[in-house]
């Protein structure tokens, strides 16, 4: 099994740290890529696919799976000739959760040497950027409105010192703002309207919080969740209860499920896919049901 590895060598914290004291050995049985600026792990995925590397292994946090997930895209069968993996390296990893890949570097590394792959739902929107129409794939969740928006104020600095906290800052924040008024329409004609939507592949948002329970990475539908108001009142009223059991309270909420989502907005709406902000909206959702191969660990009841 030929296996391409890409990695930003100027990648800071304790996983990263840890990651490059095993490059020597890692380097052994594998191919390592190292990015130089943004936009590289896309490019670097692309051209292993084109050198007919059997698995590509992303070696950090969300927004680099999100890279070499439309890299793989990029090229002509990219997603049949080309596996994806996952080295957790980032500061969430809600993906690499999702798949019940380890947390701990070395045991994900052998999960990966394992190689057993299971294939899942390929999900992408469709958004207008300078003057055309632009498609993204990504691998577990998209947002817009509060959640892109604290993104947007989101201080660099500040969350490599602080971690996911720096996002909980900016969040609070985007509450002092307007709040957006975003609509989502879904395939079967429902339409429900709030400051706040988030799009699921997967189960969880923001690490370990199960923002969609019913949702499973291969069931060929996305799962929408929409808050009606986004305020102050909301947060005190679904805070407690996602930090305390990881859920939202039902009645906060409305669920929707679908093949395909409309946002729409008539103020300017942020979005983002996989933690990185995108654009804005209109946008429309859709996925490819099971186009997706990834490795995952073999030992997982759920995934057979």
């Amino acid at each position: 099994m030929r296996i391409c590895v890409i990695f930003n060598p100027a990648a800071r914290g304790e996983k990263a740290r840890r990651f490059r004291r095993h490059l020597d050995e890692i380097g052994t049985e594998t191919t390592l890529k190292l990015t130089t600026a943004p936009g590289d792990a896309r490019r670097l995925a692309a051209e292993a696919v084109d050198e007919d590397f059997e698995t590509i292994v992303a070696a950090g946090g969300d927004g680099t799976v999100n890279e070499v997930l439309n890299g793989l895209g990029d090229v002509r069968d990219g997603f049949k000739r080309a596996r994806l993996a996952v080295l957790p390296l980032g500061t969430v990893n809600v993906f690499a959760r999702e798949l019940r890949v380890p947390l701990k570097l070395m045991a994900a590394w052998d999960s990966i040497r394992q190689g057993h792959e299971i294939q899942i739902d390929l999900p992408q929107v469709q958004f207008a950027s300078n003057g055309g129409s632009q498609t993204r794939y990504f691998a577990q969740l998209a947002g817009a409105g509060l959640d892109a928006r604290a993104i947007e104020l989101v201080e660099w600095e500040l969350k490599k010192r602080i971690g996911p906290l720096a996002y909980v800052l900016a969040g609070l924040h985007a509450l002092l703002g307007n709040a957006s008024k975003i609509t989502a329409q879904v395939d079967d004609g429902q339409t429900a309207g709030g400051g706040l939507v988030l799009i699921g592949n997967g189960r969880l948002y923001g690490g370990p919080f199960r923002i969609f329970p019913r949702a499973d990475l291969r069931d060929g539908l996305l799962h929408v969740c929409v808050f009606p108001r986004v305020n102050w009142l909301t947060l005190a009223r679904c805070g407690p209860p996602l930090l305390l059991r990881g859920r939202l309270p039902a009645s906060a909420v409305k669920m929707l499920q679908a093949k395909t989502v409309t946002l729409t907005s008539a103020s300017r709406t942020p979005m983002e896919v996989d933690g990185e902000l995108l654009g804005n909206l209109p946008a429309t959702f859709s996925l490819a049901p099971c186009q997706l191969r990834v490795i995952v660990p073999r030992n997982l009841s759920w995934l057979h």
